[in-house]
């Protein structure tokens, strides 16, 4: 059963920065699409940014422009959400979710569509920006 694992996340102050990684076993890194998404406390989760099987497609919500960036290393079956200049805001669990080929991610962001394409899920990391 493929199995994904977030980490990175952590207490950061306004203006600071974190890396987030996803550990993907169980399925191979380079046919899978990644998505992050994230859940603030009483919200609904949303889709923070994708990337396309090869990195070289990446889609972001507008909070997210300018500010993250998402990458991947399928050589170490990882995935990455770079996140600067982090605000209150971005106050959340974030999440990686994988889909074969998929292109539900990009949906998500670009016209609303749910999330329930999306095949594999990791338990999550907190990041909790605060001063």
């Amino acid at each position: 059963q493929p199995q994904l694992v977030e980490s990175g996340g952590g207490l950061v102050e306004p203006g600071g920065s974190l890396r987030l990684s996803c550990v993907a076993s169980g399925l191979t890194l380079e046919h899978y699409a990644f998505g992050w998404f994230r859940q603030a406390p009483g919200r609904e989760r949303e889709a923070v940014s994708c990337i396309s099987t090869r990195g070289d497609s990446t889609n972001y919500a507008d909070s997210a422009k300018g500010r993250f960036t998402a990458s991947r290393d399928n050589s170490k079956n990882t995935v990455y959400l770079q996140m600067n200049n982090l605000q209150p805001e971005d106050t959340a669990v974030y999440y990686c979710a994988a889909e074969f080929f998929g292109m539900t991610c990009p949906k998500v962001i670009v016209v609303g569509m749910a999330d329930s394409g999306m095949e594999y899920w990791g338990n999550g990391t907190l990041v909790t920006v605060s001063s």
